[in-house]
């Protein structure tokens, strides 16, 4: 068994078709499928159920798919151990979710100083960020903090206040409960501390829209499209400028923690070291813009 065979298979689970990953790795799709097959004829399983559109893991390949994730990740920590240098190099893929408003004040930190690291950045919402670090897909990200797996080391960024946000309507609390609620799709640590204020007030929201990015959720609200719950320091200037009114909720909803996420066992390269130290140092300037705002 050869790790380009794991590599290859873990690209047609992910992209479901051989055709894709042939045209990806610049293959002859007829390649692709002879490492399938040979792979298959080795564990002597079939890992694929073939159909018109395409193909999907059977139950063993799903198995596979879990052990050769580990495999090749730490076949990478391996090469990145021996290479390891005191200057950061390599890569370092990085997830977030939309609304971390300070985060070009860590990663233009860490760029300025270490120009031989290629920083990738992933956005998506807390619980499916966390499975991506979990499946070694990510090195780390910042997300609400939450209930964790107890694989991941926890590291405290900085404390946040959600508010409520519509347009520039003076509107009342009864009101505002009437609105159309504007916000990420599921598992968005945000949007679940809004979900128990209105479980708790026993609202049921007359409509829910989900939406990829901040800036089309606010620019949504700002037209009148319905309300949000956002981090007060990403809206601070648009409230200044006339364009939305926040409103502040109790503190059991509106207090909330980002917080950096990585896997514990995974192997600290100087890559990542380095980018936790940035984190620390950047610390203060982010504490005194959430004073500004």
């Amino acid at each position: 068994m050869e790790l380009k065979d794991l590599e290859i298979f873990q690209l047609v689970a992910e992209k479901g078709t051989v055709s894709e990953v042939a045209r990806e790795l610049n293959y002859v799709q007829s390649n692709i499928t002879s490492r399938i097959q040979k792979l298959e004829a080795e564990l002597n399983t079939p890992l694929f159920h073939r159909h018109r559109r395409g193909m999907i893991l059977t139950p063993e390949g799903k198995k596979l798919l879990t052990y050769s994730e580990k495999i090749l990740k730490l076949t990478d920590e391996m090469i990145k151990a021996v290479q390891n240098h005191e200057e950061p190099t390599g890569k370092l893929e990085i997830g977030t979710v939309e609304t971390v408003y300070h985060l070009p004040v860590i990663l233009s930190s860490y760029i300025k100083k270490y120009k031989n690291v290629e920083l990738s950045l992933f956005t998506g919402v807390t619980e499916s960020l966390e499975k991506e670090v979990l499946h070694h897909k990510l090195d780390g990200a910042f997300v609400t903090k939450s209930n964790f797996h107890p694989e991941l080391e926890v590291y405290d960024v900085f404390d946040e206040e959600l508010v409520l946000i519509s347009d520039r309507r003076e509107l009342t609390m009864e009101e505002l409960k009437n609105e159309p609620f504007l916000c990420f799709s599921d598992g968005c640590g945000y949007r679940a501390r809004l979900e128990q204020w209105y479980k708790d007030q026993n609202i049921t929201p007359q409509k829910i829209m989900e939406f990829g990015t901040l800036e089309t959720i606010l620019r949504s609200v700002a037209m009148g499209l319905g309300v949000s719950f956002v981090p007060k320091s990403a809206v601070s200037h648009l409230e200044q400028s006339g364009e939305i009114r926040c409103y502040q909720l109790p503190e059991q909803y509106s207090k909330v923690k980002t917080v950096f996420i990585r896997r514990k066992d995974s192997y600290l390269t100087t890559s990542m070291e380095k980018f936790l130290e940035t984190i620390e140092e950047s610390k203060e300037a982010i504490h005194r813009n959430l004073e500004l705002n």
